[in-house]
């Protein structure tokens, strides 16, 4: 087969196979085809490359322009703000964006009145240490972006030109609810020269936005007025980049829009440490988020994320309380902001928390437990829905099979926060429930399985990781469900094919191999689904190829296809538990068109209308039959 022409063009990067492969994805009933990029991934330029990807670039309009036709959307990661210490964007801030997604190559022009040298821009480009990797240099630009946007703002704040400096004071003043507490918090890193705040030496300064009585409200006060006027030029520069930011992210969903592709925003579980400071009103004092113990983790997961209180987020009447509120503005900002969605990250830790005490380990017998499934525990027991009658006694608090039965009406406490906030703040901007993507990878509680279910959410089906053991497994072929998105992979993972290299050769090749075989052969001999098994169980390229063809043909209406896996990239992007600049580092090559195409001549990228075409076999000699004209059209692009 001849994958690529002689003038290294994909079949892919043309208009004419573009139209054949959405012609094949629609006969399958795909609706969305979801490219997974965080936006410091993406590609640069040649001799543009900062050290961190941007949804904003330049690079990041041609790689639209390339994935528009067929893709639907792109999945972003995390937008908020992260620490120096830490480029991991689940651990960034809720409501402010992340500088580091400005592009600062537009600040040197027209549109911004040049507030940004060239010379400067010219000075980091060539500096960068991983200019000719795709890698991130997260702590170069960390501290290289943050001297560039100071000059810009040291500039804009002399430019002449009413018209931006008006829009930057509406800005200030429509987003004043959240910006103003955070850049507080920016004056008050510099104020103690440290911006961990548990740190800070002054209880006031700790405190600042959580007074227990008129008295430290009037103290408070006067020491916020204080800080504004002593840190006015920080505040104000905070705010400038996120202003910034702002306006650059508002043209890059118009253009993505122009080409028929929506953003799909991430929201994390986590709240950062500013978050963690500015509504600790809001959180429950001594408990935090974490994962109970399980085959990977033998004392669970102490993820230190602040857990929001159930009696601030909901009044006693059911409607919205202090803490309801706040989420509910958060989320009608993204999905404001991102038309195409939000993927809820852990959707357990929304319906169903596990929760532990501060300082101690997440395991049961140190007082951890489940935040709404715990009528049993001593203190957890007055947050309880469930209640002791619908639990196994036999089975420990943190397992998935604990609890047995819910009533209609439990069920729907489970996911008031679900109906009230996430669901309640899409329909006030104008969307469906069907904007909502589920992670509910992982633990499946009943709340959890039952919320799903009765609001009718589309969750995830990771098919790299079905138990084929398990004839039933949610994530097999078979049993996927249409509402639902189902992907090889996520940023979590590895490659499929490095998946394919690890499971080749041993007896989990060899069973996913035969369930492939029993799903992907429907009018096959038994010989003929047993040889395809074995090659399954030998052959990593071929075990590759058939789970992109299980992932295409299973009934799913949504896909994803993580960057790596498109492209056929032989790198992992996140290793849980792992830290330091080479983690979240992997970008996009900037010549993503001739990698895609040179591996694609060797098998290693997505090859879609070849995996398409098996995929529509796949269903059958009736459906085979029916979409004839289809196969004949994808087999003129191979």
């Amino acid at each position: 087969m001849t994958y690529c022409d002689e003038q290294m063009k994909s079949p892919f990067s043309t208009s004419e196979g573009k139209k054949i492969i959405k012609s094949a994805l629609n006969a399958l009933g795909k609706k969305h085809l979801a490219f997974i990029s965080h936006s410091n991934s993406f590609p640069a330029e040649n001799g543009k490359n900062t050290g961190f990807g941007s949804i904003n670039s330049n690079a990041a309009k041609k790689l639209i322009d390339f994935l528009s036709g067929v893709f639907t959307d792109i999945q972003l990661g995390p937008a908020g703000k992260t620490k120096s210490i830490d480029a991991s964007p689940y651990t960034g801030t809720i409501f402010s964006n992340n500088p580091l997604f400005i592009d600062l190559e537009q600040l040197t022009q027209n549109e911004w009145h040049n507030i940004l040298s060239e010379e400067t821009y010219k000075k980091i480009t060539e500096n960068n240490p991983n200019k000719d990797k795709n890698k991130t240099a997260y702590s170069y630009i960390f501290e290289e972006q943050d001297k560039a946007l100071k000059e810009a703002w040291n500039n804009f704040k002399n430019l002449d030109c009413p018209k931006l400096k008006s829009d930057f004071e509406k800005y200030k003043e429509e987003n004043k609810f959240w910006l103003e507490k955070d850049s507080l918090y920016e004056a008050l890193t510099v104020e103690h020269n440290n911006d961990y705040w548990p740190m800070w030496d002054n209880e006031t300064d700790k405190n600042l936005l959580n007074p227990q009585n008129e008295e430290e409200k009037t103290k408070f006060a006067n020491r916020i007025q204080e800080l504004k006027e002593k840190y006015s030029d920080i505040i104000d520069y905070y705010s400038f980049c996120q202003f910034v930011i702002s306006v650059q992210n508002d043209k890059s969903r118009e253009y993505a829009k122009s080409k028929g592709m929506k953003m799909i925003a991430d929201r994390q579980v986590a709240f950062s440490d500013r978050d963690n400071w500015a509504y600790q009103a809001y959180f429950l004092k001594g408990w935090c988020l974490g994962c109970p113990p399980d085959y990977f983790s033998e004392d669970g997961q102490m993820w230190g994320f602040p857990v929001m209180d159930p009696e601030k987020l909901f009044n006693p009447d059911g409607t919205l309380g202090e803490g309801g509120l706040l989420m509910k503005e958060l989320y009608k900002k993204m999905f404001r902001e991102n038309p195409g969605g939000v993927r809820i990250d852990h959707m357990v830790g929304l319906i169903d928390p596990w929760v532990y005490v501060l300082g101690k380990k997440p395991k049961i017998e140190e007082g951890a437990g489940r935040l709404y499934s715990s009528p049993e525990h001593p203190i957890l027991k007055r947050y309880a829905i469930a209640e002791e009658d619908d639990l196994n006694p036999e089975v420990e608090a943190d397992k998935e099979e604990r609890i047995l039965k819910l009533t209609p009406e439990q069920i729907r406490k489970y996911g008031a926060l679900v109906e009230k906030i996430v669901i309640g703040a899409a329909q006030e901007v104008g969307l469906d429930k069907d904007s909502i993507v589920c992670e509910d990878l992982g633990t499946l509680t009943y709340p959890v399985v039952s919320v799903m279910k009765e609001y009718d959410l589309q969750g995830m089906k990771l098919i790299q990781f079905v138990v084929p053991e398990k004839p039933e497994h949610p994530y097999r072929c078979k049993n996927i469900t249409p509402r639902s998105w189902a992907m090889v992979g996520t940023h979590d993972n590895e490659p499929i094919r490095m998946w394919a290299d690890h499971t080749v050769n041993t007896e989990a090749g060899y069973l996913n191999g035969k369930n492939l075989a029993e799903d992907l052969m429907p009018d096959a001999t038994d010989e003929e689904r047993e040889n395809c098994a074995v090659r399954c169980s030998k052959d990593a390229q071929f075990l590759t190829e058939q789970k992109f063809v299980e992932l295409f043909a299973c009934k799913a209406e949504n896909i994803q296809i993580f960057f790596t896996d498109f492209l056929g990239l032989y790198d992992v992007y996140n290793r849980p538990g792992t830290s330091g600049d080479q983690n979240w580092s992997l970008r996009i090559p900037n010549n993503y068109e001739e990698v895609y195409c040179e591996n694609l001549k060797t098998g290693k990228a997505l090859n879609l209308p070849y995996i398409l075409k098996l995929a529509i076999e796949a269903r059958g000699k009736e459906f085979t039959i029916k979409n004839e004209a289809i196969i004949k059209e994808l087999e003129s692009l191979l």
